[in-house]
């Protein structure tokens, strides 16, 4: 039985394809059409599964859509109304779309794919809780789901036993921890739904100078893990922005403008504001645990990707195992909706395996060799056909090289997980500066994520639990940093310092032999060089484009930035070889050329 899921209009657009309960195929929009975060019908995703699958529309029993609309719509209208006239500009925007197309999805998931056969509606926060527990290695475990909102859902608590998964307890809009953080990224100068990540980046840069103002003015945190927002302080349900006056008035100035230089105040902001974050996730997890009495949690939904709070949660949590979905936004919705299609609404049974059901996250598309060296002939491209990979990459990153490192299938989800990275040496104390300016394009203050051999993690973190999709943050062991605010940047004591944060901590991608055979090699070749099982490990995209799917894709990146070599399959390529006909642009000539903002 062959079941696609779809995402698609909000951010993230995805598409994924499961045959009898079995992961086959998964990718994000934005991959294909190179528009980061792209929110479109998944036409190229869908296109991709199908073709990887080997099956045509004809073959799919059920597709399933990650939400359903007629209640978000619903929502949207009550929203207005209890504005009005407040929110009559954002109304006037957001209908034609909603009345045009996504009042109709049947007919247009029927007119795309030429279907017309069963398609389902799993609400929201209900695929987010089936991309959690479903490939989960857990027979039973809680499972708290939260990100901005679905329907009307933010917040969701449930358990999940056997095939079975039940919501008991639900947070409704406008009360939501995604949008109070998103509320912050905006008035940080940061654009919502993709800057999240920067501001956890700066919190430890700051200090929580704020948590008061926010405790006492702007959510009321009980301790069951319920709250309120106070929407005197907010837009986000009436305008087309985030915050307005009381805000402002609030936090004694206006947002700071997106390129302006970012100050002590932006940073305590973001550090505040996260407290409160991790404060929430705490109480929320232990509800969980006082509802269901399980010793396991799954989590999913936007929220869940604060790897800082993930940390926390597994430290001084009440669960003795935690599994978080890699996909935990809503491109992980479409996994979950077409799970819920087959375990829910099929009523199929489940076995749950071991580390899990993800495959690592490495569900996008594969090019080969053959493929790889197919689109170095066409284009003329000097390259090196490496007889042994691992060593002969290890040399290059041990003398001080960034590569471009391009092998198996694509990850599903925001991570780059050794398939599609930039890699370095993380020894270096000018490596973490170099890529963020010079390859990545991106702010200076941004942290770089360490890839560590699974086995020799307890050497080097503080973490003593696999990690394999970079979503828990832990301490760096005998790192010391001294100095306050963007100085700090200048002062970290580390025997890893270009993946040592401010705080002292670094967001772990464990790497095992089973997990990414190729990649644990690399490591395990550039131990044998150096005495150390790390790496840096960062997205192979500059910044504001999306990771890289095709050999054309990172053969780009590589060309126009200042990385030093591009590994493609088992070719090397060096901007040595291509001498100097290639020169790699500046951040302007990049944005221009790219499209980018």
């Amino acid at each position: 039985m062959n079941i696609l899921g779809i995402s698609c209009w909000y951010h993230d657009a995805a598409a994924c394809l499961i045959r009898d309960g079995r992961i086959i195929a998964a990718a994000q929009e934005e991959r294909f059409t190179r528009r980061k975060h792209d929110p479109s019908f998944p036409t190229n995703a869908i296109d991709w599964c199908l073709r990887e699958a080997g099956i045509k529309t004809a073959d799919l029993d059920a597709v399933a859509f990650y939400d359903k609309p007629f209640l978000t719509f619903e929502r949207l209208l009550e929203t207005y109304v209890s504005f009005a006239p407040r929110g009559l500009r954002s109304f006037l925007e957001s209908m034609p779309l909603w009345l045009k197309r996504k009042l109709w999805i049947p007919d247009l998931v029927a007119k795309e794919l030429d279907y017309d056969g069963p398609l389902l509606f799993p609400e929201h926060h209900l695929s987010h809780a089936a991309s959690a527990f479903y490939p989960s290695p857990f027979e039973s475990a809680a499972i708290v789901t939260t990100d901005g909102v679905g329907e009307w859902a933010t917040t969701s608590i449930g358990r999940g036993q056997g095939h079975r998964v039940e919501l008991t307890h639900e947070q409704h809009f406008p009360h939501s921890l995604g949008l109070l953080y998103s509320a912050f990224t905006y008035y940080c100068g940061f654009r919502v739904n993709s800057g999240e990540y920067k501001l956890m980046g700066l919190a430890p840069y700051g200090e929580p100078t704020f948590e008061g103002r926010i405790r006492d003015h702007l959510i009321d945190l009980r301790d069951d893990g319920s709250f309120r927002l106070n929407m005197d302080y907010f837009t986000f349900a009436r305008g087309l922005t985030m915050t307005g006056r009381a805000f402002d008035k609030l936090f004694e100035g206006p947002r700071r403008d997106p390129e302006s230089a970012l100050t002590q105040r932006d940073m305590d902001l973001a550090r505040s504001v996260q407290v409160v974050i991790e404060d929430a996730m705490l109480r929320l997890t232990r509800q969980a645990h006082e509802l269901t009495g399980e010793r396991s949690l799954c989590l999913a939904g936007g929220v869940a990707l604060n790897c800082v709070a993930n940390g926390r949660l597994l430290r001084e949590g009440p669960f003795d195992n935690i599994w978080i979905q890699p996909a935990a936004g809503d491109a992980g919705g479409a996994l979950g909706a077409a799970l819920a299609a087959w375990h829910g609404y099929h009523d199929k049974p489940r076995t749950p395996v071991a580390p899990d059901a993800m495959s690592g996250a490495y569900l996008g598309p594969e090019f080969g060799d053959e493929e790889c060296r197919a689109f170095i002939t066409a284009k003329g491209i000097p390259s090196e056909r490496m007889h042994d990979r691992s060593d002969r990459v290890a040399e290059l990153l041990a003398s001080g090289s960034v590569v471009g490192w391009f092998q198996g299938r694509m990850e599903f989800g925001p991570r780059a997980l050794g398939n599609r990275s930039i890699l370095a040496d993380p020894r270096g104390r000018e490596v973490q500066k170099r890529v963020n300016v010079k390859i990545k394009f991106r702010e200076s203050f941004r942290p770089f994520a360490p890839s560590v051999l699974e086995e020799r993690v307890a050497d080097y973190f503080h973490l003593d639990s696999p990690s394999p999709y970079m979503l828990l943050v832990d301490g760096v062991r005998d790192a010391v940093i001294e100095g306050k605010g963007l100085d700090r940047l200048k002062h970290i004591d580390s025997p890893i310092p270009a993946v040592t944060h401010v705080d002292g901590s670094a967001r772990i991608q464990t790497v095992s032999a089973e997990g990414n055979p190729a990649y644990h090699a690399l490591l395990k070749a550039f131990e044998k060089r150096t005495g150390c099982p790390v790496l840096v490990n960062t997205s192979f995209n500059v910044r504001g484009e999306p990771i890289v799917c095709t050999p054309e894709d990172a053969y780009r990146c590589f060309r126009d930035t200042h990385m030093d070599a591009l590994v493609l399959g088992n070719y090397l390529v060096t901007k040595e070889m291509l001498g100097e006909e290639v020169q790699a642009l500046d951040a302007e000539e990049i944005a221009a050329r790219y499209g980018l903002d």
